[in-house]
């Protein structure tokens, strides 16, 4: 049965704010990091979208190397990714640990500045970024300033701006990192994209943070872990009922994207992407 169907059948339109089976309030999206793709050649990440929609996800989340090589000259590429059906939710900012920027911890503005149009003008809903932790409050304090100037910079043009929490450091750090940034950077410059599995790697009790912070959050990276290892998602301890059963209860509307990313770089596409994808379903829709 199709999700549509199995929210009739269960009766959870109403709980997610949905009036047809093609408008949920929850959107499924994927992470491409578990596709091999070159940015030189858009053909390749055109297949990657392809297989995504096949699955049944409703939009993707990139890398920006895998499409700044279109963005002198967007518009083939823009009316390839429109006529995957695709929503294009964000073209992710994520660098080396040298690359940022020493004085925030983030993308430097000589690179979003370049890359947030370039995003904007293939289609896509959001920048996101990824930075390193903070070691002191100094470097705390520089990193909210960082992210309120990006945010604000990347309204200016169209594009909301996402922070992502890239490590588990984050959310375990003794200056309480991630809470800060939620707290103290400015709501109408700064969203969020809470990567719940970083997060419950470093030991943070996910729905309840979700419950907190709902309405700075427009999106989740969902993974799963087993005995400190990350498995599939829906094969291992993180609590994916949970916050699934969390946020139905907030009333939150997002995207929440699967990423099967691997620290040892390998890449399982599909065969990963596709139950985790069915997980998904059976903890939001079931």
């Amino acid at each position: 049965m199709s999700a549509a169907g199995v929210l009739q059948s269960v009766g959870l339109s109403q709980a997610f704010g949905q009036t047809t089976g093609k408008n949920p309030r929850v959107h499924f999206g994927a992470q491409t990091n578990a596709w091999t793709m070159d940015g030189k050649d858009f053909d390749s990440v055109v297949a990657v979208l392809d297989q995504i929609r096949q699955i049944g996800y409703a939009g993707f989340e990139t890398g920006f190397t895998n499409v700044m090589n279109q963005f002198q000259s967007p518009q083939t590429a823009r009316r390839q990714i429109e006529r995957t059906g695709l929503v294009f939710w964000g073209v992710h900012v994520y660098l080396p640990g040298r690359l940022y920027d020493p004085s925030t911890n983030l993308p430097p503005a000589s690179l979003y500045k370049k890359i947030a149009p370039g995003g904007l003008a293939l289609g896509a809903k959001h920048m996101i970024f990824s930075g390193k932790p903070a070691d002191n409050g100094a470097q705390l304090a520089n990193k909210i300033a960082g992210l309120n100037a990006a945010g604000k910079y990347s309204k200016s043009i169209g594009l909301r701006l996402a922070y992502h929490n890239e490590t588990a450091q984050e959310s375990e750090s003794k200056l309480g990192e991630l809470e800060a940034l939620y707290e103290r950077t400015e709501p109408e410059y700064v969203s969020f994209l809470l990567d719940c599995g970083h997060a419950y790697d470093g030991g943070m009790n996910v729905p309840g943070f979700v419950r907190k912070h709902s309405a700075r959050i427009v999106g989740l990276h969902l993974r799963d872990y087993k005995d400190g290892k990350q498995v599939v998602l829906g094969q291992g301890t993180f609590p994916l009922a949970e916050v699934a059963a969390t946020l139905k209860q907030v009333r939150w509307k997002g995207w929440v994207l699967n990423e099967e990313e691997r620290l040892d770089g390998s890449k399982h596409g599909s065969s990963y992407m596709e139950p985790a994808f069915k997980a998904m379903q059976g903890a939001f829709f079931a």
